[in-house]
C-alpha cells in the first residue's frame, strides 16, 4: 500500500493531467491528432488575420497603414474587347514616411503575376476580405527616400458596373458594340490597378493604354502621342495628371465621336448630334465657376463622355467626366424640363472640379464635403447662368426630400461613420447630398451678403490640391466671417459658425420649432423632429443653433422684409409689435426645420391665404403645404386642418405649392389604394373624394392645353396634373391622352408629343396590349433616351401581370432593357396596385443577382429596396420584410435602409390605424360633379 504522502500526491498528479487534457481538447479545433492545436489561437494569430495562401497578413486593419505614401504612379493597360480580359502593370514611387519592411495597398479581383522592387522580385500576399495585398520587404524602408515598385497583373473586366467594366449597345445597323469604361469612385480602383485607393493618398497619375484600331482611348488628361505597334495595336500615351486621388482616374476605350476642342462632348457616332446642348451649357457654366471661385479649372481639357450602359448618373472624374446618355445628351425630342435635367448633372459635375477634386474630404465620413457642396452650386450656378430653367422650384422639392429622410430615427448624422465598403456606398444618399446642400443654403440666409462665397473661396485656397473635414470649412470661413465683420456688436442675431454648424452635421435629424403666440410675446421651442413608431431614449438631448428666419403681414414678399433670430436653447423669446397680425417662419425654406404655429397661428395663416394668396411668395405657400403634413404624420395637427389648408389652393397658380399639395396628397392616395381595404376605403371616403376635388379643379382653374409649352413651370404643372388626372381615370383625359397616342404611332414618330406630356400619354397607351407592343417596339428603336425613360415608365405601369413580370426579368438580365433601368422599372411597377406586391416578390427571388448587379448599400438598391416596401401599411408585411433580411447572410440586414423601410412600414400601418376610425363627413358629389363638368369643358 503507498503512503498517504504518496496517494496524495498521485491524485494530485492524475487531476493534473486530466485538467490539461480536457483544456487541450476543448480549445477551438484541438484534437489529439498529430495535427494538434489550430494555431489560429496563438496571440499573433489572434491578431493577424490568414491570407490566401494561408500565410499570416501582416496588417490587421481595414484602412491602409500611414507608413508609406504613393507620390507617382507609372501605369499601362491593355484592354481586350473580345475575351473582355485586360493585362496591366503599373509603377508605384512612394515616400516612407517611417521604418516599414511591408507596403500594404489595393487590389480585388485580380492576379499578380509578378512584383519586383529594385531589380527584385517579391512576394505579395492577399487578404481578400479587406481588398488588401502586402508586399513583404527584405530590408526596412527608410523615412524620407523614395522607391518604386512595380506591378504587372492580369484581370477581367467587370461586369458589375464598377471598377474597369465593359459595356455594348446595338447600334441603327443593328451590331452590337462593345466599350470599356471605368467608374471608381467610392472604392472600384483597385479592380483596375493595385493602388492606395483612399482618398488621402493622391498621387500623380501617367497613364498608357494599348488600345485596336477603331477605337480611341481618353483618360483624365490630353493625349500627348500615339505609337503605332508592331501586332497591329496603338498605344496611347497620355500627359501627367495634377495630384488627385484614385477614384478620380478614368479611362475609355470606345468608338466615340466629339464636338468641340478644349471642352468637348463625347457619344456614340449614332447619338453625336444631341451633344451640342450640353457643350453650350459646360461652357457656359465653367466660365461662370472660374469667375465665382477665383480658381481657374486647373487642367488643359475638359471632357464629357455619355456611356450608353453606366449606372450611376454621372461622375466627376477630373477631366473626364462620364455621364449616363440621358443626363448628357438633348435631342430635337427633349422638352424643357429635359435641359433643365442635363443643365443639373453637368452643373453638379463641374462643380465638383473644384468641391471634391481640387480639395478632397480625407475620408468618405465627410463625403457631404463633396456632394453637399456640389449640389448647393449646381442650383445656385444654373439660377444665375440659366434662369430661364427656373430651377428654383425643383431644388426647393429636393430639400423637402430630404426632410422626408431625416424624419426617420435609421437616418444619420451628415458627418457619419463610414468603416466598412457597404457603410462608405451608404453615405450615397440624400443626407450627403440634399441635406448637405441645405444646411449651406441655411448658413448662406443668416450670414451677410457675400460673407459665404468669401468663406468658401478661402476654404478652397487654403486647402486646394489637398484634404481636408467637415471642421475645416467651419474654421475657415469662421475666420474669414471674423475677420470681415470684426466690429460687428453681438447681438440676438450673432453666432459661432464652428459651433452652430456642428449641431447640423454632428448629429442626424432636424428640429421641430413651435410658436406660441400672446400678443406682442412669442414663446420659441425646439425638439426633434422624428417620426418613429417607438421614441428613442436620446430624443431630448438633441439640440441645434437654429438660424431662424421670419416675416410677418406687414412685409413678407421680398428678401429685405426678412428678419433674424438664433434659437441656441431649447427654448428662446422674441418680441414683436403688437400690430402684427400673423408670423410666418423659416422665409422661402432657407432653413433645414419645420414650423408649428399651433392652433391659432395656424388659422390666422390659412385666413390670410384665403384671402390674398399672394401674400406670402409661392414658396412660403409651399413651405406651410410641406410642413402642415409633417405636422400631421407626427400628430401634432390632425388631417382636417391639413384640409383646412388645402381650401385656399382652390385660388392657387404657382407650380411650387401645387406639386408639393401633390405630392402628399398622392402618397396617401397610394397607401390607401394598395390596402384594398373596401371598409377602410369608405370610411376615409371624405379624403378620396377631397383629393379628387383638387386635382379637377386645378386642371379647369389653370386651363391646361395638351399643345407645345415653352415655360417650365407649366410644363412641371400640367405635367403632374395630367399624370395624376389620367391615373384617376377622367375619361376626358384619357381619350386626349389616346388621341395624341394614335397621331404619334400613325405618323412613325413624326408627329411629336410635347415632352413633358409624354409620360402620360404613354401611360394611357400602355394600359391596353396593342399600345404596350407598339411601345415596346419603339422603345427598342429609339435614340432618344428622354424619350425612352418615359416609354419605360409606361411599360412598366401595365397591370398585366405576365407583362409586369416580363419587365423585371429583362431589366435585370439587360439584354432587351439596360439593367442600370431596374430601380426605375420597379420604381414604376409599384406605383400601380397591380405590380407592387409582384415586385416586391421579385426582389425576394433574385436578391442574389440584385447584389450581384448592384453593390450592397449602392443607391440603386437602396431604391429597389424602399420601391418595394415604401408602402407596405400592415403586420403582415412589417414581418415578412423583418424575416426575409434578418435570414440573409451577406450583411444586408445591417444595411441602414432595411431599418428605414421597417421604420417607414411601421408609419404606415400606425399612420392607418389612427386615421381609419376618422368621422365620414357628407360626400361632396354635387362639387365633384360640377367640378368635373367644367375640367370636361
Amino acid at each position: 500500500m503507498p503512503s498517504p504522502r504518496a496517494l496524495v500526491i498521485g491524485v494530485f498528479v492524475l487531476v493534473l493531467a486530466a485538467s490539461i487534457a480536457m483544456v487541450v481538447y476543448f480549445l477551438p479545433r484541438c484534437t489529439f491528432t498529430k495535427d494538434g492545436c489550430h494555431q489560429a489561437n496563438s496571440s499573433a494569430e489572434v491578431i493577424y488575420p490568414k491570407s490566401s495562401t494561408g500565410e499570416l497578413f501582416p496588417w490587421t486593419e481595414m484602412r491602409l497603414p500611414m507608413s508609406v505614401h504613393p507620390l507617382r504612379y507609372d501605369l499601362l493597360l491593355h484592354p481586350n474587347l473580345t475575351t473582355m480580359t485586360f493585362q496591366g502593370s503599373v509603377s508605384i514611387t512612394v515616400t516612407a514616411e517611417k521604418e516599414t519592411k511591408v507596403v500594404v495597398l489595393h487590389s480585388t479581383d485580380m492576379r499578380i503575376i509578378k512584383t519586383s522592387f529594385q531589380g527584385k522580385e517579391l512576394k505579395t500576399l492577399e487578404y481578400k476580405p479587406w481588398q488588401q495585398i502586402a508586399i513583404q520587404l527584405e530590408e526596412e524602408l527608410r523615412p524620407g527616400q523614395q522607391y518604386i515598385f512595380t506591378l504587372d497583373y492580369s484581370a477581367n473586366l467587370s461586369s458589375s458596373y464598377d471598377g474597369f467594366y465593359n459595356s455594348s449597345y446595338t447600334d441603327t445597323a443593328g451590331i452590337k458594340r462593345v466599350l470599356a469604361a471605368t467608374q471608381f469612385e467610392p472604392l472600384a480602383a483597385r479592380k483596375a490597378f493595385p493602388c492606395f485607393d483612399e482618398p488621402a493618398f493622391k498621387a500623380t497619375f501617367s497613364i498608357k493604354i494599348k488600345r485596336e484600331d477603331g477605337y480611341i482611348s481618353l483618360s483624365n488628361m490630353r493625349k500627348s502621342k500615339t505609337t503605332p505597334l508592331a501586332s497591329g495595336l496603338f498605344q496611347d500615351e497620355f500627359e501627367t495628371s495634377v495630384n488627385m486621388s484614385t477614384y478620380l482616374v478614368a479611362f475609355i476605350v470606345a468608338n466615340m465621336s466629339s464636338v468641340g476642342r478644349n471642352v468637348s462632348v463625347y457619344a456614340v457616332p449614332d447619338k453625336k448630334d444631341q451633344t451640342l446642348y450640353a457643350l453650350d451649357a459646360a461652357v457656359k457654366l465653367l466660365a461662370f465657376y472660374n469667375t465665382f471661385f477665383g480658381i481657374k479649372y486647373p487642367l488643359s481639357k475638359l471632357d464629357l463622355v455619355a456611356i450608353p450602359d453606366f449606372l450611376a448618373g454621372a461622375m466627376e472624374n477630373w477631366g473626364l467626366i462620364t455621364f449616363r446618355e440621358a443626363t448628357l445628351l438633348i435631342g430635337n425630342h427633349s422638352s424643357t424640363l429635359d435641359k433643365q435635367l442635363v443643365t443639373s448633372v453637368i452643373a453638379h459635375e463641374l462643380a465638383h472640379q473644384w468641391f471634391g477634386n481640387l480639395v478632397t474630404m480625407k475620408w468618405w465620413n465627410d463625403l457631404w464635403l463633396n456632394e453637399g457642396f456640389a449640389t448647393y452650386m449646381q442650383y445656385m450656378s444654373i439660377g444665375k447662368v440659366f434662369p430661364e430653367l427656373e430651377i428654383g422650384n425643383e431644388f426647393l422639392s429636393t430639400r423637402f426630400q430630404a426632410l422626408a429622410k431625416d424624419s426617420l430615427n435609421s437616418s444619420h448624422a451628415v458627418s457619419a461613420v463610414a468603416n466598412t465598403p457597404e457603410q462608405v456606398a451608404e453615405m450615397f444618399d440624400s443626407v450627403s447630398y440634399e441635406k448637405g446642400a441645405s444646411i449651406l443654403v441655411m448658413l448662406n440666409s443668416a450670414l451677410p451678403d457675400g460673407n459665404f462665397q468669401k468663406g468658401i473661396i478661402a476654404y478652397l485656397n487654403k486647402y486646394k490640391w489637398s484634404n481636408a473635414v467637415n471642421q475645416d470649412l467651419w474654421s475657415t470661413m469662421s475666420s474669414v466671417i471674423l475677420h470681415t465683420d470684426s466690429h460687428t456688436v453681438v447681438t440676438s442675431q450673432s453666432f459661432d459658425v464652428v459651433q452652430m454648424m456642428s449641431t447640423w452635421t454632428l448629429q442626424k435629424g432636424f428640429p421641430l420649432v413651435t410658436v406660441t403666440r400672446d400678443g406682442p410675446r412669442v414663446k420659441l421651442s425646439q425638439e426633434q423632429f422624428l417620426l418613429a413608431a417607438e421614441q428613442p431614449p436620446d430624443i431630448d438631448r438633441h439640440l441645434w443653433q437654429i438660424p431662424l428666419t421670419y416675416i410677418n403681414n406687414s412685409c413678407s414678399n421680398s428678401s429685405a422684409c426678412k428678419n433674424l433670430f438664433i434659437l441656441k436653447e431649447k427654448t428662446g423669446k422674441l418680441q414683436i409689435a403688437a400690430s402684427v397680425k400673423w408670423l410666418k417662419f423659416n422665409y422661402k425654406n432657407e432653413g433645414f426645420y419645420v414650423v408649428d404655429y399651433g392652433v391659432d397661428g395656424w388659422k390666422t395663416l390659412i385666413d390670410a391665404l384665403r384671402n390674398d394668396v399672394n401674400v406670402l411668395l409661392p414658396e412660403d405657400r409651399a413651405v406651410l403645404i410641406n410642413n402642415i403634413f409633417a405636422l400631421s404624420r407626427l400628430g401634432k395637427v390632425s388631417f382636417r386642418q391639413v384640409l383646412n389648408l388645402l381650401d385656399y389652393i382652390s385660388n392657387e397658380t404657382e407650380a411650387a405649392p401645387i406639386t408639393e399639395a401633390l405630392v402628399q396628397l398622392e402618397d396617401i392616395y397610394r397607401l390607401l389604394d394598395k390596402r384594398q381595404d373596401l371598409g377602410l376605403v369608405a370610411r376615409m371616403e371624405v379624403w378620396l373624394e377631397e383629393m379628387h376635388h383638387l386635382f379637377l379643379c386645378l386642371n379647369a382653374l389653370l386651363n391646361i392645353s395638351w399643345e407645345m409649352e415653352t415655360s417650365v413651370s407649366k410644363q412641371t404643372l400640367r405635367s403632374a396634373l395630367l399624370e395624376t388626372s389620367c391615373r384617376l381615370g377622367r375619361q376626358n383625359c384619357r381619350d386626349k391622352a389616346m388621341k395624341l397616342f394614335n397621331q404619334w404611332e400613325n405618323s412613325n414618330g413624326t408627329k411629336q408629343i410635347p415632352g413633358d406630356l409624354m409620360r402620360a400619354v404613354f401611360s394611357v397607351a400602355a394600359q391596353s396590349d396593342s399600345g404596350w407592343k407598339t411601345l415596346l417596339s419603339s422603345y427598342k428603336m429609339s435614340l432618344h433616351d428622354s424619350e425612352k425613360r418615359r416609354m419605360l415608365e409606361a411599360l412598366a405601369s401595365t397591370p398585366d401581370v405576365r407583362k409586369i413580370v416580363w419587365i423585371l426579368h429583362a431589366g435585370l438580365q439587360g439584354s432587351d432593357i439596360q439593367t442600370p433601368e431596374l430601380p426605375r422599372i420597379v420604381r414604376a411597377v409599384c406605383q400601380n396596385f397591380g405590380g407592387y406586391l409582384f415586385a416586391w416578390d421579385f426582389v425576394k427571388q433574385n436578391w442574389i443577382q440584385l447584389t450581384r448587379k448592384f453593390p450592397i448599400g449602392s443607391f440603386s438598391l437602396q431604391s429597389i429596396i424602399m420601391s418595394t416596401t415604401s408602402q407596405f401599411s400592415t403586420q403582415l408585411h412589417l414581418d415578412e420584410v423583418r424575416d426575409f433580411f434578418s435570414t440573409l447572410k451577406d450583411g444586408s440586414s445591417q444595411m441602414r435602409v432595411v431599418d428605414e423601410a421597417m421604420e417607414t412600414i411601421k408609419l404606415n400601418l400606425r399612420w392607418m390605424e389612427k386615421n381609419k376610425t376618422a368621422t365620414v363627413l357628407p360626400k361632396a358629389d354635387k362639387l365633384l360633379e360640377d367640378s368635373g363638368q367644367l375640367f370636361d369643358a
